[in-house]
């Protein structure tokens, strides 16, 4: 027993002096250079030395990189000490300019590599703002637009662009080298905070895994690709219509006003999807799915994804949940798509505001049950809708198919229909060939109930026309 221990006990050594070497690798550390310190610590090995002179710039990554390694561990101290390095104007040749410069390359070159890997401007700028928070998610933008500087227009895909329109990312200073500086000023920040919001930044960067590849990355995109394969967006009239029912769905404090002009939307929207599926066939337009990812915020999570899986399932689209990024990844025809957020983000402003109205919740025992309440609610509105979603799908296609009977072509409209389900279905297979279904568990009866009441108010079955010009 007491050989065996000894071994574990080597064992573990050998692993703690495996992973210094790494670690000392990393930044550039020379074993049997003596620049080592006490606690082991490449950084102040390699930047604690009196009288060895200025730094020089080329040794801001490896600095760098020692923040981004402690950030993985959680070692604050070391992080510390790295700002505190990167801080000291004087210590390096060159000075502030050289550091923020360096930084600022460093920064791009990283965000260059996570575009590989799959993700996508708004992708990078929700986890940034999810591990952090909007400082850090402004400071993404930024990078961002500066390494979009190296691209030619021909070669940025037109979602990529759209994205950036999103974000409204733009370059506003001057030079590299005076970012960092004007970033300061902006954000209100001393700079060794500063520099540590940089740090961490690069650390999202850098926890950024490979993911599914949903359009081309900049440089490898050939422009006007998305209009000759497929990924049509709905016209543009047509949302605006659409949005327009929505906004007065959730303004109106009437049921029934509430249902009507959802109806009227999902039937816009439903018309819409067939239409252009036709239109696609008749052409003879390749249309093909695309992929969208949409960020779901906490609270209640869960419940909300199943809400949009709810949408997406009516629209013909397919949507998986990336719990831990924060997202769900939505696949189906570019209007379908357009078609689904519009309508998921007008039911969660209805279903939370039903369930802000329900109030909080407490037990016999005076114990609070808002979240269980809260959390039922909504996962029994979203099967609610769900069902309701299905039932109004179905009828429109059927009342499409009685409205075009005779029509030459027509004929074949639920063939094109399936024929697309199967498409979406196959994009699905190919780039999620391991899903996992997650229940949601509902643990309060009060909250299902009146969920499913709050459901049945936003049914979509309309009694009476409804201008969109009213």
């Amino acid at each position: 027993m007491g050989a065996k221990n000894r071994e574990r006990r080597r064992a573990k050594q050998k692993a703690r002096q495996d992973q210094q070497r790494r670690r000392q690798e990393r930044v550039g550390y020379e074993p049997g250079s003596g620049h080592g310190a006490a606690g082991g610590s490449p950084v102040a090995g390699l930047f604690n030395r009196a009288g060895r002179g200025v730094r020089p710039a080329h040794m801001v990554e490896p600095v760098a990189r020692e923040a981004v390694f402690a950030l993985h561990g959680k070692d604050d101290e070391a992080v510390r000490r790295c700002c505190a390095v990167l801080a000291d104007d004087s210590g390096w040749a060159g000075g502030r300019r050289a550091v923020d410069s360096a930084l600022t390359a460093i920064a791009q070159r990283e965000l260059s590599a996570v575009w590989t890997r799959g993700w996508q401007p708004v992708d990078v700028v929700r986890a940034a703002r999810r591990d952090y928070g909007p400082r850090h998610g402004r400071i993404v933008v930024d990078v961002i637009a500066a390494e979009m500087r190296g691209y030619a227009a021909a070669a940025v895909d037109e979602r990529w662009e759209a994205q950036l329109r999103e974000l409204d990312s733009a370059v506003w200073w001057a030079r590299d080298d005076e970012y960092l500086s004007a970033v300061g000023e902006r954000e209100g920040l001393a700079r060794p905070e500063l520099i540590r919001c940089l740090l961490q930044v690069l650390h999202v960067f850098s926890t950024c895994p490979q993911i599914q590849v949903l359009c081309p990355p900049p440089g490898r995109a050939r422009r006007g690709s998305l209009g000759a394969a497929g990924g049509q967006a709905a016209d543009p009239r047509q949302l605006e219509r659409v949005r327009a029912l929505l906004a007065k769905a959730e303004s109106t404090s009437f049921a029934e006003e509430a249902e009507a002009y959802t109806a009227k939307a999902q039937e816009l929207m439903a018309r819409h999807s067939i239409d252009y599926a036709l239109l696609s066939v008749g052409t003879g337009i390749r249309d093909e799915p695309v992929g969208r990812r949409i960020g779901i915020d906490n609270p209640y999570e869960a419940p909300k994804v199943l809400l949009f899986d709810a949408v997406a399932g009516a629209n013909r689209c397919r949507a998986i949940w990336s719990s831990s990024f924060g997202f769900v990844t939505v696949l189906g025809f570019a209007a379908d798509i357009d078609a689904v957020e519009l309508l998921f983000t007008s039911l969660l402003v209805q279903a939370t505001a039903a369930m802000m109205q329900a109030g909080s919740r407490r037990d016999a025992h005076g114990r609070s049950t808002t979240r269980s309440f809260r959390q039922s609610f909504l996962t029994a509105f979203a099967q609610r809708i769900g069902e309701r979603l299905a039932t109004a799908t179905k009828q429109a296609t059927e009342q499409a198919s009685r409205d075009l009977a005779g029509q030459p072509g027509t004929d074949r409209l639920l063939p094109i229909l399936a024929s697309r389900d199967s498409a979406v279905g196959a994009m699905a297979d190919d780039l999620f060939p391991d899903l996992v279904g997650r229940p949601v568990s509902v643990t309060n009866r009060d909250g299902w109930a009146s969920g499913r009441a709050a459901a049945d108010q936003a049914q979509l079955a309309t009694r009476r026309a409804v201008d969109v010009d009213d």
